[in-house]
């Protein structure tokens, strides 16, 4: 499962990413179930996103729909805002939050697959919302933008897509594109609740078919705090019988 997106994995050639952040990560998860790992590199993912952007919506965007707009309204971007999309494949997320942040505002969408962007790039022109956003093809382990350019970061169905040693890079990431009193929102399938028989045969199909269900349930609230967010709300709905967690966090000072 995914978001819409098509991205950002790890291959193991980032060693230097496992600093202090992975430090407190394997703490954290101490008192956490076991993390099944994300084995497939950038190419490999890169090019199956690409290859199945035109039928994503149809695979996954009307199940998550819920999810997604639930994670949206924690996020309740306003007016003005600058905020940035990590993994934001067709567009689907993109249309409601540049509606939100009007004509004075400005969102970016980021995701590794080519074919996804120029999906919500159509998807956005037909909506009318196109000069309210921008779009790039990139890696979220290396954010192409500035330190604190943004309000605001929103991620759904993408952290538990990446490798375990790969989510505090990522998260430090997003700390450093936020501006002071900023936010994330993330919305995840959750490792955090109880091991019901459609989590556990999901664990089992990622652990078998890693190519076609290519993530696992992530305990999202531990990962904030142990990159040293403060959670302000946390939320549990589930989809299919699978757990969802939704958190919307700050970051550190």
């Amino acid at each position: 499962m995914s978001n819409n997106h098509g991205l950002f994995y790890a291959n193991g050639s980032h060693p230097q990413l496992l600093d202090f952040s992975a430090c407190r990560l394997d703490l954290a998860m101490a008192s956490e179930p076991h993390l099944d790992r994300v084995e497939r590199s950038h190419e490999p993912a890169r090019a199956n996103y690409n290859r199945i952007s035109r039928f994503y919506d149809l695979i996954a965007g009307w199940s998550e729909k819920k999810s997604r707009e639930a994670g949206l309204a924690r996020l309740a971007a306003k007016e003005g805002e600058q905020v940035l999309e990590i993994g934001c494949g067709t567009g689907l997320a993109l249309t409601a939050l540049a509606r939100a942040v009007g004509a004075t505002g400005r969102v970016c969408g980021l995701d590794l697959a080519a074919a996804m962007v120029s999906l919500a790039r159509a998807r956005l022109d037909r909506a009318g919302l196109a000069e309210r956003v921008e779009l790039r093809t990139g890696d979220a382990l290396t954010l192409p933008y500035p330190a604190r350019s943004f309000d605001a970061v929103f991620m759904s169905f993408v952290l538990e897509l990446f490798d375990t040693p790969e989510i505090p890079a990522v998260l430090a990431e997003c700390r450093r594109v936020l501006r002071p009193g900023g936010r994330i929102g993330v919305v995840s399938i959750s490792a955090s609740g109880p091991r019901t028989l459609v989590r556990r045969l999901y664990e089992w199909s990622h652990q078998r078919f890693p190519r076609v269900v290519d993530c696992r349930p992530i305990p999202v609230r531990t990962l904030l705090e142990s990159a040293e967010f403060s959670p302000t709300t946390t939320d549990a709905i589930s989809m299919w019988g699978l757990g969802i967690e939704i958190v919307v966090a700050k970051p550190p000072g």
